[in-house]
Formats: C-alpha cells, sequence, structure tokens
C-alpha cells in the first residue's frame, strides 16, 4: 500500500462510520414512524397519472415519490379534501425544484415567462416558498435558494431581487426555528442587515412609512394602487415590520446589542405609523393611503398586519376580522376574495387579460390571510368575533379549490362564484407556485409553533369535536423527528387517548384534551 493510501484509511474508515451512523439513523426515525408510506404512494401515483410532464426541473415525476418519502411530513386525517390537498400541494411544489450552476432554486412558474430573471427566477413568492420548504428533511434546497437571492442574484445585470415586496427576513427566521442551524443564519444575518437598509433607500419615505406600486407587490390592477402611484399599503408596511421584528431576534441570538436596539426601534416607529396612518377606526380596517392622504377601499391586505402581529391585542383591531364572514366584505362562495365585494369597482378592470387584482380569489393572497388569522386566533386575547371554526372553514373551502375540470389544480387566480380559472388555460398557469398550503397545515391547524430555545408547543386550530383523529409525522424539528398523534379513543394508532407528542418515538408530552400542549426536547 502507497504511503498516500495508508494516509487515507483514517478518512475512509471516517467516512464509513458517517455513513453507518446516518443510516442507523435513518433507519431507527422510519421504524418509530406511525404512518406508513402507502397512502403517499397512491397519492403520488396519481398525479403522475394524469400530468403530462411538460417540464421537467430537478426531481421528475418518477422519481417524485422516492424523493418526497425522504423529503416531507406525512398526514393523515379525516378530511379527505385537507389530506389530499395536502399532498398534492407537495407533489406539485416538487415540480419547481431546479438545479442551476448558481444551485437550487425554487421556480414560481413553470413555464418561463418574460418578466422573470435569469433560471425564470421571481422573488415575490420567496416568503411563501421558505415557509413551505422549512419543512423539508434535506434543507440544502432552501439553503442554497437563500444563497440564491442573497449572493447571486444582486450581482446579476439587471438584478430582479427587489422587483417584488418582501417579507424575507421573518421567513428565514422562520426557517431558523425549525432547523436551528446557526451556521446559516450567521451568514445571512449581515445580508439581511444591509438588504434592509437598501429597501429604506429605495421605497421609505421621510416619515418613516414605505411606499409602494401594486404591480411591485405583485398585486396589480388593483381597486387601492395604480402602477405608477406610490402608496403607503399595508402590504410593503407589515413585510418591513416582520422583516425588523425578525432582524430584532438574530440580532439577540447574536448578542449585538446595538442592532438588537436599531431593530427593536424601527419595528416599534413603523408599528406607530402603521397604526396611525393605514388603520381607518370608522371603517374599522387596515387600508391604503393615497398620496393624497385618501384611503383606499378594503382589500385583504389589510388582513396582513396580524401575519406579523403588528396590531395591538385591543377589540377595536380585532373588529376587521368581521369582514372576512360578510357576503359584502371577502366572503365569496370560492374563496376569500383580494377585495371588498361592496366595492363599486369590483372586478370591473378585466378578467383574466392581466393579473388583476380588484376581487378574484388570489391563493398568495389567501395563503397570507389564513396565516394572519392564525396568528390572530392563537396569539390574541381579544378576538371573541371568531373562532376556529372560521379558520377551518377558511382552509377547507381553500384547499377545495384545487381543482380544474374535476382533477387536482393549481394556479394564478379565480372567479370568486364559480372557481374558474382566470388563466387556467395558459400553460404557464399550471402548478403555480405563488402560494402555500403545506405550512398552513403544519404550522396552524395542527397548530407546530416553532420556538428559539429548546421547546415545542403546539397550539391546534381544529375546532373541538369535529375529528376523532389525526398523525402529523415525520416532522424535521431541531435536528430531531417529531409525530404529532390526536386519538379520542385511543383505538385508532394504538398509542394511547388524546394529544399525544413524541421526538424520535419517545413519548415527550400528552393531554387529554384536543388544546395546547407544551414540552422540552
Amino acid at each position: 500500500m502507497t504511503n498516500r493510501g495508508m494516509k487515507d484509511q483514517p478518512r475512509m474508515l471516517l467516512m464509513t462510520l458517517v455513513c453507518l451512523t446516518m443510516f442507523s439513523i435513518s433507519f431507527a426515525q422510519e421504524k418509530n414512524l406511525i404512518l406508513n408510506n402507502t397512502l403517499l404512494k397512491e397519492e403520488v401515483q396519481y398525479y403522475n397519472s394524469i400530468d403530462g410532464e411538460a417540464v421537467v426541473n430537478y426531481v421528475s415525476n418518477k422519481d417524485s415519490y422516492d424523493w418526497l418519502l425522504k423529503n416531507i411530513p406525512l398526514f393523515e386525517c379525516p378530511d379527505s379534501v385537507l389530506q389530499r390537498t395536502y399532498y398534492y400541494r407537495w407533489w406539485s411544489f416538487r415540480k419547481h425544484l431546479k438545479q442551476t450552476p448558481d444551485g437550487f432554486i425554487f421556480t414560481e412558474f413553470i413555464e418561463p415567462v418574460s418578466h422573470a430573471g435569469k433560471y425564470n427566477a421571481i422573488s415575490c413568492a420567496l416568503g411563501h416558498h421558505i415557509y413551505e420548504a422549512r419543512w423539508l428533511k434535506d434543507q440544502q434546497y432552501i439553503n442554497q435558494y437563500i444563497d440564491f437571492w442573497l449572493t447571486k442574484e444582486p450581482t446579476y445585470k439587471p438584478s430582479k431581487f427587489h422587483s417584488f415586496s418582501s417579507w424575507l427576513s421573518d421567513a428565514v427566521y422562520g426557517l431558523y426555528l425549525v432547523n436551528h442551524n446557526d451556521g446559516q443564519l450567521a451568514k445571512w444575518f449581515p445580508l439581511l442587515d444591509k438588504d434592509y437598509e437598501r429597501w429604506e433607500g429605495e421605497r421609505q419615505l421621510s416619515t418613516g412609512m414605505f411606499w409602494q406600486y401594486d404591480v411591485k407587490d405583485g398585486m396589480e390592477e388593483s381597486v387601492s394602487g395604480g402602477r405608477r402611484i406610490q402608496n403607503r399599503r399595508p402590504s410593503i408596511n407589515s413585510y418591513m415590520y416582520g422583516n425588523a421584528k425578525a432582524l430584532a431576534k438574530m440580532a439577540s441570538l447574536f448578542h449585538n446589542d446595538s442592532l438588537t436596539v436599531k431593530y427593536d426601534l424601527k419595528k416599534e416607529k413603523l408599528k406607530r405609523l402603521v397604526l396611525d396612518s393605514l388603520w381607518d377606526d370608522t371603517g374599522k380596517f387596515f387600508r391604503t393611503r393615497h398620496p393624497d392622504g385618501t384611503l383606499a377601499a378594503r382589500e385583504a391586505i389589510g388582513f396582513i398586519p396580524w401575519y406579523f402581529d403588528l396590531p395591538n391585542d385591543e377589540a377595536t383591531y380585532g373588529k376587521a376580522w368581521l369582514q372576512l364572514e360578510d357576503t359584502a366584505g371577502f366572503n365569496a362562495p370560492w374563496g376569500i376574495t383580494t377585495a371588498e365585494r361592496r366595492e363599486p369597482t369590483f372586478r370591473t378592470r378585466g378578467s383574466g387579460q392581466s393579473c388583476e387584482w380588484d376581487g378574484a380569489v388570489w391563493p398568495f393572497a389567501t395563503t397570507q390571510t389564513l396565516k394572519a388569522l392564525a396568528n390572530f386566533l392563537t396569539e390574541y386575547k381579544q378576538n371573541k368575533q371568531i373562532d376556529q371554526s372560521i379558520f377551518y372553514e377558511k382552509l377547507h373551502q381553500y384547499a377545495l379549490s384545487h381543482q380544474k375540470n374535476g382533477q387536482p389544480y393549481i394556479g394564478e387566480y379565480q372567479d370568486e362564484k364559480t372557481g374558474y380559472w382566470l388563466k387556467g388555460d395558459n400553460p404557464r398557469s399550471s402548478f403555480y407556485n405563488h402560494s402555500g398550503f403545506c405550512d398552513l397545515i403544519i404550522n396552524d391547524l395542527v397548530g407546530l409553533k416553532p420556538m428559539a430555545g429548546d421547546g415545542i408547543l403546539i397550539k391546534p386550530l381544529i375546532p373541538q369535536n369535529l375529528w376523532d383523529w389525526f398523525c402529523l409525522d415525520n416532522i424535521p424539528y431541531h435536528g430531531h423527528i417529531l409525530t404529532i398523534v390526536w386519538d379520542k379513543t385511543g383505538n385508532k394508532y394504538g398509542k394511547g387517548k388524546g394529544l399525544q407528542l413524541f421526538a424520535d418515538g419517545r413519548k415527550i408530552a400528552s393531554s387529554k384534551k384536543l388544546d395546547s400542549l407544551k414540552a422540552k426536547l
């Protein structure tokens, strides 16, 4: 044996031990699972059978089952609509994973579009993508995607990074709460700090508020805006509040006192400005304010402040949520409209001709509204007007909307009365990766709330006495694999009665009721 071969022996032995250890961990994790792969396999086989697969990215339909089995949490519940949509959305999300010379990215459109950047990348739904992908076991995909936007894409000429408003820092911190990857967060934190300053230079007014064109919010042809009107919108101001809040938490994590104070002050100032300038106390809603000082009609973006816990916990603000159930407000047969239905110019700007946000149902906005509602129900005490049943009703309605001609489908936007996909005949609409769904099931319906420490908090939003059982299995969290089980009688899964939480197969908490549950790893 050569000297080089002898020197390589310890390294080869170490690699062998690492591989064996990873195999042992993987085997142990699979052994601890409650759900099997039968349901996933059946769903994937069906989706593959109805898909012509016009575009193939990193994971083909043929390989989709194996990839999904290795990466996603498994879910079973009595609501077949929620269950099927959950698996369909993972299956379609996988279609958008693309390997480029600059790393993995997730596309928005499955077909190339003219307004995209290099590799067909678009930053509009970046926050949604990160919230979904944070629950994948293999984190290289989302890590490289964030690297792409923070380090690679800004070097392109022209850069499309700031083509759309973004809650990137908030989403990155949300990812950290799941994976606890301190090294990655330390790498991204200074870049996110600089990115916030760039947004201030591009979109901040002398008052401290932010303005945006509706098209740069990804919400063109809206009842409130214009492609060239510098409105103060609840969307971008809530995003920047959420980003400042996340940056303050990151700074505190890294013991950077000066930046902690800096971003705490920024978020508190922006909160005061939003409450003072965008809250309409007469109409009880957050509204867009035009440059001349007038307020626009109610739009779904008025719910976004709760996505980031911006409003005070006061009953007067909570009254905004009454509009969600009002048929003259945002309540329509096929979903949550993007503008209030009583608005005189509702749905008057065309029908699928452009990208009209003047009332039609957009999954992008539905995802934001449902996240905001979940926060309102779990984090606010002054929420007597609505309860968990409203969240469930709207989530079920959203899941049910994932259909076209009797088959699973996710597209751009829908007629609020008929469910017709307004760009459904355009190939670019198919598999439109512009929204979220799986995170709504994991983080909000089942209620797994990631924490910065070694704790686990579950706050389910499943109405009492609606489900006798459910299981969310194979969930990556802080380097462990979690299983959350609700079994009213104990006969479904044979693990005992009630709500139970397992970490790596070991029960760490339980409750007789389907209610909040806390534990430590």
